[in-house]
């Protein structure tokens, strides 16, 4: 049986979308017709998946948040013994979201059809990605699979609320950042020329700051829309060539170098392997091959080859512990606590301590840098503020001193 997403006019003269289960194309057509639709247009879900997931901006995705829950869901239903496909049926069923029912109707019509769960996943690649099918593939193995898919339901949404975290804690400083920006820019091409412009009829020598004040006044208003396209332009090139593979390379190990840059990158990196790793290896997979999926959530590009390197000698007969340290990229007590678990035989407990480590040391950096970011851009915006008033301020006291 497969699942096919319709769009239809119902006998209101409505036009509705939705989806229903049949087992050919020509059966949903007559079930729709019965229901008396007339239809529009016909697909089957992951004919339409496989299509869309050629393009980025055309990608059917379900969020973090909404794929642990549907996780969470699947592992209860299955731990009170329900069969795979029922348990996709009733998640389905209580989703509000038409594109994940459309996606869970598309795995389980693949399910019913003789695949396995994650055979079934593959064909959503942009909802499921190589971690998701990799450990549900485990579970199936072990036949742990509510186990795992309870793991795996904590993975996601632990690694959603991170990037929850980080993004609420950027919100503040970002908007105030950009008003601040906006205030000085607007003050310098509509407020000060008008102001200044009475200094220039009344002639005389003004002060050196009122002077400056007028030049990057004049310079706003004749250039500002040039400097924006050449930003946007700037922007725009430097982003097409980082999609580049060696100038990539560069720029991360250029960023792996810079000090403060630096310790971010590589303890939001190892937190996001370790995690990866921990999950994969508690799951049953395969060492190697969870290393090689572990190497696709790295974001930098470094990292990412000195994961691909390391794995290379743990195939050679090498610990995970010495081959991670060879890199020199990873945190010392990352490399500490991989060699504690090989040692005690508890390598996935220990991964995901040293994940733990380092997420909370990613939180306290962020923290420590936004609580100093916040008054010092303040600060700075008072500055510039002062500077604009006492160069507008300055000539007027001095035409007050002529006066008297």
């Amino acid at each position: 049986m497969a699942a096919f997403e319709y769009q239809a006019i119902n006998a209101k003269g409505q036009t509705v979308k939705g989806t229903i289960e049949s087992d050919t194309l020509k059966l949903a057509r007559q079930q729709l017709k019965s229901n008396e639709l007339t239809l529009l247009e016909i697909e089957e879900v992951h004919k339409k998946e496989s299509s869309s997931s050629k393009s980025p901006l055309l990608s059917q995705r379900i969020n973090m948040r909404q794929l642990a829950h549907i996780t969470r869901q699947l592992a209860a239903l299955l731990g009170s013994g329900l069969s795979i496909d029922e348990a996709l049926g009733i998640t389905a069923k209580q989703l509000d979201s038409a594109k994940a029912k459309r996606i869970l109707l598309g795995v389980r019509s693949r399910i019913m059809e003789g695949q396995s769960l994650a055979q079934a996943c593959s064909a959503f690649p942009s909802t499921f990605p190589p971690l998701y099918r990799a450990t549900v593939e485990a579970g199936e193995s072990s036949g742990k699979l509510d186990q795992v898919l309870q793991r795996l339901a904590d993975y996601i949404g632990d690694k959603g609320q991170l990037h929850s975290k980080l993004q609420m804690a950027m919100i503040y400083p970002v908007m105030l950042t950009s008003v601040s920006l906006l205030v000085v820019i607007g003050l310098l091409a509509y407020v000060v020329p008008e102001i200044t412009s009475v200094f220039d009829k009344m002639g005389g020598e003004l002060p050196t700051i009122t002077k400056v004040l007028i030049a990057c006044s004049d310079f706003f208003k004749q250039y500002g829309l040039v400097l924006l396209v050449v930003l946007i332009g700037m922007g725009m090139s430097s982003n097409a060539i980082l999609r580049l593979p060696e100038p990539r390379m560069r720029f991360h190990l250029l960023l792996l170098s810079m000090p403060f840059v630096a310790r971010f990158s590589k303890g939001m990196n190892t937190a996001r392997f370790t995690r990866t790793l921990a999950i994969l290896t508690n799951s049953g997979v395969e060492l190697l091959e969870a290393l090689k999926i572990s190497s696709q959530v790295l974001t930098n590009n470094a990292m990412q080859k000195a994961v691909e390197i390391a794995s290379l000698k743990v195939r050679e007969g090498q610990s995970l512990n010495k081959a991670m340290e060879a890199s020199g990229l990873f945190p010392p007590v990352t490399i500490h606590l991989v060699a504690s678990g090989e040692a005690s035989g508890q390598l996935p407990k220990m991964l995901a301590s040293a994940a733990d480590d380092q997420e909370r040391d990613i939180q306290a950096l962020t923290e420590m840098t936004l609580g100093l970011f916040e008054p010092i851009l303040i600060l700075v915006m008072g500055l510039v503020v002062l500077a604009i008033v006492l160069a507008i301020l300055l000539p007027i006291f001095e035409m007050n001193q002529l006066v008297k």
